[in-house]
């Protein structure tokens, strides 16, 4: 089903108090201390509550929630009322050895102790590579094959990142040489989590198109292997229609000829140790997230979409408590409100097509698209309304079919039951000029459950006056829907980026004060680099840095206990 700008549109309540009644709402008078929703970006176990003053009540009343107009200023520009510091650049040492990866996405903050708000460890995701920068190549111009070092240089760019971080003097502060600071990048060994080898090997060489990302109950981080195939390429058999490539950009394949195979999974990492381990039961795709919840009985249920287009959202229910690595896989028909099961054993039309239950996880596009799963309008990060509980998935665009500014998609899961089979799926927002913003990505949740997401537009539609769809929005930007008092229903724009760069990763520290978020690939469409399009995060050498930065302020403030000062 082809669903345009205009069939979102309609879909849409007709007025902000019905689109409230829509989004759903908490019970008037309910303090928002939500479960533990181990997912991608939003919240954590540790949330602080403490009483606001009548000082702090006063303050924060008088201070008026005011968005920002689209901008296209090479800078981090924030609405009134926050702040914002880089935390760490690209390339700053993290130890004797190891540097800060290129190109951060998913942050994730896990306390040293339990109860301690203002000193843990940071994860931080390394998508992919700008060659350019990194070692100087220019994929349009200089020859091929690559060069065997300059290929490992860019290998130790992407993975992630363990990086100690402190608040000193009231200020979030990186902690150089710690002992807990590492690095997992597309140079370190990782084992397959499943009881058959993977093309002959029970590990894989690194991980990379590091995306977003979630956690685990038990306090392990999830790192989501996206667009593998700029490196590894498609393997034989993929069938990821209209995603077939011959030889890789980055050209990595020319000098590691590693199975693409091996790649395209979620990892799971302990943040205090370092091991890491690829889950091949939730499939292999680009995956965006991995979203959790534990069940009553303890039992695990993830959510991860496939970020391109016409591809799926996946639903794994685990058979074990606090497990992941057995259980049932399925994938969404969101046109009747079904999850079909991609077990072997129990569907014919899979063990027709293959051999046993490790190819289908490998081939899992083919296999979605068998059962006859719903194509969706690039499925990126997905979150669980502290609120109502329901599915929220971001759904960035689909310009083939005419979706340029993509819609945020919610899922109600049959009573309200986390395994159920069945589910009711509708629109709960699009973008476009009307709301403001375009290409929804990453999901987040204040401690009030306002919805926080960033948008992804690509650095060529952006400012593009021969993109007239995008033009109006200018750079990407950081977005907050309302959910109350007066202002509830607003979308308003609150963090706008840098000139080519995009927004990501934003997740609260345990006290909620402060807000991490990365910059992604400034000036991304630089080809000289004498001469960038972008210079941020203007620190003297004119040359463009992915960072995180940490943000805080009174808005943040007001916007965290919204719903107290509505309520109380």
């Amino acid at each position: 089903m082809t669903i345009t700008e205009n069939d979102l549109k309609m879909k849409k309540p007709s007025n902000r108090r019905d689109f409230i009644s829509f989004l759903g709402k908490a019970t008037l008078g309910a303090v928002l201390v939500p479960p533990f929703l181990e997912s991608c970006g939003n919240h954590n176990n540790q949330i602080s509550h403490r009483p606001l003053t009548e000082e702090e009540i006063n303050d924060l009343k008088k201070l008026v929630i005011e968005g920002l107009p689209p901008t296209d200023i090479d800078d981090v520009v924030l609405a009134r009322g926050l702040d914002s510091d880089v935390l760490i650049r690209w390339g700053t040492p993290i130890n004797e050895s190891e540097t800060f990866g290129f190109n951060n996405d998913f942050t994730c903050f896990i306390p040293i102790e339990e109860g301690v708000e203002d000193d843990g460890l940071l994860w931080v995701n390394h998508e992919y590579v700008d060659t350019l920068f990194i070692t100087g190549y220019n994929r349009s111009t200089d020859p091929r094959p690559r060069k065997k070092e300059d290929v490992d240089r860019e290998m130790k760019e992407v993975g992630g990142s363990i990086i100690r971080v402190k608040k000193i003097d009231g200020k979030w502060t990186f902690i150089p040489d710690d002992p807990l600071n590492r690095r997992i990048d597309g140079k370190t060994e990782i084992p397959f989590a499943w009881p058959e080898p993977i093309m002959g090997k029970r590990s894989a060489i690194g991980t990379l198109s590091n995306c977003s990302g979630g956690i685990t109950p038990w306090g392990t981080i999830l790192t989501c292997e996206e667009n593998y195939e700029d490196f590894y390429g498609h393997a034989p058999g993929d069938f990821s229609a209209g995603y077939e490539v011959g030889r890789t950009w980055t050209g990595w394949d020319e000098v590691y000829p590693y199975p693409s195979e091996h790649y395209g999974w979620v990892v799971e990492v302990d943040p205090f140790t370092g091991e890491a381990k690829k889950h091949v039961s939730l499939g292999r795709c680009s995956h965006e997230c991995a979203t959790l919840k534990r069940l009553e009985d303890g039992r695990i249920v993830a959510y991860t979409g496939d970020d391109q287009k016409n591809e799926h959202i996946y639903k794994f229910i685990s058979s074990k408590p606090d497990s992941l690595e057995e259980g049932t896989l399925y994938v969404a028909d969101t046109e009747n409100g079904i999850w079909l099961s991609l077990d072997y054993e129990s569907q014919p039309i899979l063990q027709k097509h293959f051999s046993s239950q490790t190819e289908v996880l490998i081939r899992l596009r083919y296999a979605a698209k068998l059962l006859g799963a719903t194509p969706q309008n690039r499925p990126e990060d997905i979150e669980i309304d502290p609120l109502t509980g329901h599915i929220f998935i971001a759904l960035t665009n689909n310009k083939p079919k005419k979706d340029y500014h993509g819609e945020i998609l919610k899922i109600k899961e049959r009573d309200g039951c986390y395994d159920a089979l069945e589910f009711e799926a509708e629109t709960l927002i699009a973008g476009g000029k009307e709301t403001d913003f375009s290409c929804p990505d990453n999901l987040a949740f204040d401690m009030s459950g306002n919805l926080w997401f960033t948008c992804d537009m690509s650095s060529g539609d952006m400012n593009n006056l021969l993109k007239p769809q995008y033009w109006p929005f200018k750079n990407n930007s950081l977005h907050v829907l309302i959910r109350h008092g007066e202002d509830a229903g607003k979308i308003i724009r609150v963090v706008s980026a840098p000139i080519q760069a995009e927004l990501t990763g934003p997740w609260f520290s345990p006290d909620n004060k402060t807000l991490f978020l990365s910059v992604q690939h400034p000036g991304e469409k630089t080809n000289d680099l004498d001469h960038p399009t972008s210079t941020w995060p203007h620190d003297g050498d004119n040359i463009p840095k992915p960072s995180v930065i940490t943000i805080e302020g009174p808005l943040l403030d007001k916007l965290n206990r919204l719903q107290e000062l509505v309520e109380g």
